[in-house]
């Protein structure tokens, strides 16, 4: 079925709530992306180094299962769409705060709470969204849905190029408030979860009785321990595999092949696009071949793209290897949310996926200090021999791991019961 097809055949209140979710993933990530392209300038402000500004998207990653657990648990108990609501309002606050910071420390402080709310977002949107599309066609919106941080990436970067140089730093953050005013449209458009809105219904309960009804959080997360500790470990190698071959590899480009911002920008932008249609195709190729296959095949795709991507001399050749790394890297993700909400119980799916993929997140948010320290002590500042290990490493990891666990692919997630 063509990806038109798959949008048209939506009712409005379907298309409505992968809208807001979309959009609200997309302007997340564009949140966060801000002070990726401005560390530099608000280094320079504050009279400090670079590194020390770098420690605030350490905070922003480590402050992210907080987010996943506190919204998360809100969306169980009050519903997914007030939730995503004051979800958004929330990052959108605190990157509005940041604009006005007048020191690091306070900086700091504020991309700490952006990292709570923007932890909150994604298992948010993503209960409300697959808890409201149809079984049909969902991997073809996972991987759409998923993509949409690489939207905000680009979002992000056009913004930075066009109005830096007029907003400074400050601008910047100022203009990430925007989002704050999705929430007006998800107020209008945007209808509850049918499921959330079934488990108020069970039995004939009011929504009160049935909220005393439910077992607690803490009951629900025993109960099913071992399917949330394998999320854990499938995100920690996704979390590795994406940042693995992103994080570092601008500097990469600068330190090795001497490229200016021209080609530095022209070849990580070429590699966004390779992502955005990656994850879109393997979603969507993942509800013929399944979940878990999907991935494999995608996963290990990624090892012959090595030379390319990390061997190669010329920035066409090394726009063509971004290009394909990142479709195949992104391809595997473009199948993790619909994979999580589905391997995920119905009455803790606004916490269980968002907590497995920020607990992921976490435990692999220094995998970049220790590459950068690896090139440095081990390869006297050359880094594409700890890339290309990564790649092959990790990509096996994430096949394994996937290959390990089970799949319940076109499982109903509109039902309580599923």
């Amino acid at each position: 079925m063509k990806f038109t097809e798959q949008i048209h055949r939506l009712t409005a209140s379907q298309r409505n709530a992968f809208i807001a979710c979309f959009l609200g993933w997309s302007l997340d990530a564009f949140d966060y992306f801000i002070l990726v392209f401005c560390v530099s300038a608000i280094a320079k402000d504050f009279h400090t180094q670079v590194t020390q500004v770098a420690e605030a998207l350490f905070l922003t990653l480590a402050m992210r299962p907080v987010g996943a657990f506190l919204f998360g648990r809100m969306a169980d108990k009050y519903g997914r769409r007030p939730t995503l609501m004051i979800n958004i309002i929330c990052y959108s606050l605190f990157e509005l705060a940041s604009a006005f910071a007048p020191s690091l420390k306070m900086l700091l402080i504020f991309r700490a709470l952006f990292g709570i709310a923007m932890g909150g977002e994604w298992g948010v949107g993503a209960a409300l969204a697959f808890e409201t599309l149809p079984a049909e066609g969902r991997g073809f919106f996972s991987g759409l849905l998923q993509e949409g941080y690489v939207v905000g990436n680009l979002i992000a970067g056009i913004v930075y190029a066009l109005v830096f140089q007029y907003v400074g730093w400050r601008g910047m953050f100022l203009i990430g408030a925007v989002p704050a005013f999705l929430v007006l449209y998800i107020r209008s458009r945007v209808e509850e979860s049918p499921a959330w809105l079934e488990a108020q219904r069970q039995g004939g309960l009011p929504v009160a009785a049935a909220l005393e009804a439910k077992p607690s959080l803490w009951v629900n997360l025993r109960s099913y321990a071992p399917t949330f500790l394998f999320l854990v470990v499938l995100m920690t190698a996704f979390a590795s595999f994406s940042h693995g071959t992103q994080d570092l590899y601008p500097t990469f480009l600068e330190k090795n092949h001497a490229f200016g911002p021209r080609e530095t920008g022209l070849i990580t932008s070429v590699g966004n696009v390779g992502a955005l249609l990656g994850g879109i195709c393997f979603g969507a190729w993942s509800e013929t071949m399944g979940r878990r296959k999907t991935i494999l095949i995608a996963s290990l795709l990624a090892i012959p793209m090595i030379p390319l991507w990390a061997w190669s001399h010329t920035v066409v050749l090394i726009s063509v290897g971004a290009f394909l790394m990142q479709f195949m890297v992104q391809g595997a993700w473009g199948v993790v949310p619909a994979h999580l909400n589905e391997l995920s119980p119905a009455p803790v799916r606004g916490t269980f996926p968002g907590l497995a993929y920020q607990l992921g997140n976490l435990l692999s948010s220094r995998n970049g200090v220790l590459q950068a320290k690896l090139a440095a002590s081990r390869f006297g500042g050359n880094f594409r021999v700890v890339l290309s290990a990564t790649v092959f490493i990790v990509a096996l990891l994430v096949a394994v791991v996937a290959l390990l666990g089970r799949e319940e692919k076109g499982a109903d997630l509109s039902s309580r019961s599923s």
